[in-house]
């Protein structure tokens, strides 16, 4: 199973709505953080090193966690799924973008399941 890590800037509205619909998703195993230092769950090494794979939201969010963790990163794959910080917490419109961005990089198999209410 493979772990990933959502990540955007604050970590309030995009990564944890990725977060929470890919959640009940048997075939990975998934957490967020921001890259702001005062984001809710804000991005660490620790973090970086559980991932397997890094998905950011924005090229922005793709530099500055090549800046901060460049060490940490060697040998983790990093998707940008070009989500702009347009959307609320769980935004139907939100969830409908991150399942299409993300499904041809989900592992293949398995059930994908809606997540719980």
């Amino acid at each position: 199973m493979k772990n990933f890590l959502f990540v955007c800037s604050q970590n309030r509205l995009r990564s944890p709505t990725a977060e929470q619909i890919f959640a009940d998703d048997d075939r990975i195993e998934v957490s967020s953080a921001g890259t702001n230092h005062d984001a809710d769950s804000p991005l660490t090494d620790e973090l970086i090193e559980w991932a397997d794979v890094v998905v950011v939201m924005e090229k922005a969010h793709r530099s500055k966690v090549r800046q901060r963790h460049r060490r940490t990163l060697a040998g983790k794959r990093i998707i940008c799924l070009d989500i702009p910080d347009d959307y609320s917490f769980m935004d139907p419109a939100l969830i409908r973008l991150l399942r299409t961005r993300m499904a041809r990089h989900l592992p293949k198999g398995g059930i994908a399941r809606a997540p719980k209410r």
